[in-house]
């Protein structure tokens, strides 16, 4: 079934008014009719299975059937901190980041990121990011849509993460801490993890001390070195399956 997502003003009691560029879409590219099936969330945990009551130039009008309970959500809060990779390898990371479950994709300028980016085009760059998250969100099925920040520097970054249960850096160089750590701390309990990883150069040994200044742990993910987009996905599948596995 078809899912949009829609802020929770639009919700008026057993009614839902879809607007912007949703409309468009549904009636002109999906040829969605009045009497068609539709869930839409609000992104609080709720679903709501709907019908189309009425098309409009501007608006289209959803009938609420039910509502259920959102359960696609990771128990665990998951920030992914993705140092600028070279071309549109970012937009392959937010989309898997996004069906992986995290909560927020954090871009980060690091020592040896290639990429750069001035103010006009970092703008432009985010609201493709943001678009390319929340259709990912439709097509997995999530509840919300995750954010896509601006891009940080790698200081404010590491503050900002700190704030979290857990902060995990994989590192190339590391020599023990694998992924059995990660498994200890998602069994212990934690409630929110940050995920730092490096660009096609990887992190400087300054910026990896860094983070393990600030709390955080430096971990290996085995005897080979990944790219950037695949790194990024592993570490988040791993979690995801320990996250589903124990609740």
């Amino acid at each position: 079934m078809r899912r949009i997502f829609v802020p929770m003003d639009q919700v008026y009691e057993d009614k839902i008014k879809v607007t912007g560029e949703d409309v468009a879409h549904m009636r002109d590219v999906l040829r969605m009719k009045v009497g068609d099936e539709v869930v839409a969330s609000c992104g609080r945990g709720t679903n709501y299975n709907c019908i189309i009551e009425k098309i409009s130039d501007d608006d289209i009008l959803l009938h609420i059937n039910s509502e259920e309970p959102d359960i696609s959500e990771l128990p665990i809060k998951i920030s992914l901190y993705q140092a600028l990779p070279k071309g549109d390898k970012l937009e392959l990371v937010i989309q898997k980041a996004v069906e992986l479950g995290a909560i927020e994709i954090i871009p980060v300028r690091t020592a040896r990121c290639v990429v750069k980016l001035d103010e006009s085009k970092a703008q432009k760059k985010l609201s493709r990011w943001q678009k390319i998250a929340e259709e990912a969100s439709k097509q997995s099925g999530r509840g919300i849509v995750p954010e896509v920040l601006p891009v940080m520097n790698f200081n404010d970054a590491v503050e900002r993460a700190k704030t979290s249960d857990y902060m995990m850096i994989p590192y190339e160089l590391c020599e023990s801490g694998g992924l059995s750590s990660l498994r200890s701390k998602i069994l212990s309990g934690v409630q929110s993890i940050s995920i730092f990883i490096g660009s096609e150069g990887g992190f400087e040994s300054s910026e990896v001390d860094k983070v393990v200044s600030a709390g955080g742990e430096m971990i290996s993910l085995g005897h080979r070195i990944l790219r950037t987009e695949t790194a990024a996905i592993a570490v988040l599948a791993h979690i995801m399956m320990l996250t589903e596995e124990t609740n």
